[in-house]
């Protein structure tokens, strides 16, 4: 009786992993490799380190997978960054989604498709557009560091339109990220001279 059980709540589990696959693979209009290779792509240029906050659990910190790609939590309120020099000239907060240095204060984006606060409004070219020329969809702004726009404008067209379609794929998070902050006149100056490397 516990065997059959046990074999029922396998098959289960694994007719439910399927459906949430073909659901995710139907939700972003991509073929089941396209989105195995979007997430090979995410998981190896690190997207989740940066764009999924993280949070304290009982073994340390940990990545909230609820909020997996949503950015900085708009909730959490950061103190003033800490004071840079030339030697130490850029720092990032606990949570993985803040970075300050000479270009300001910037916070990770939220990749989620969600259409108001995420990339959910765009396009596939838009999104290949901002990865090749490192510009804000709409607003022309910079994408600035630490997100590595440079190497990944470098990949072909069809491994950014796997990162869109499995980026699209996701569960939609509504998370509004905290607005660029430019550089103050002091700590562009405190950012200068030497530059590592």
């Amino acid at each position: 009786m516990y065997r059959k059980r046990k074999q029922n709540t396998i098959v289960a589990a694994t007719a439910l992993a399927c459906g949430l696959f073909n659901y995710a693979a139907l939700a972003g209009g991509g073929e089941p490799a396209v989105l195995k290779r979007g997430a090979q792509l995410i998981a190896y240029g690190g997207c989740s380190d940066c764009h999924t906050p993280l949070k304290m659990g009982a073994n340390g910190p940990e990545k909230d997978v609820a909020r997996g790609l949503s950015g900085h939590p708009a909730d959490l309120r950061l103190p003033p960054p800490p004071k840079l020099d030339g030697a130490w000239n850029w720092a990032g907060s606990a949570s993985m989604t803040a970075f300050v240095g000479p270009w300001g204060v910037t916070y990770a984006a939220n990749l989620t498709p969600d259409r108001e606060t995420g990339i959910g409004a765009w396009r596939e070219k838009d999104f290949v557009q901002a990865m090749r020329t490192g510009k804000h969809v709409g607003v022309a702004r910079p994408i600035l560091p630490p997100m590595p726009w440079q190497a990944i404008s470098t990949l072909s067209d069809r491994d950014l339109r796997a990162i869109y379609a499995y980026l699209m794929a996701q569960p939609a998070v509504k998370n509004k990220v905290p607005d660029y902050i430019p550089p103050t006149p002091a700590s562009s100056k405190a950012g200068g001279g030497r530059t590592p490397g």
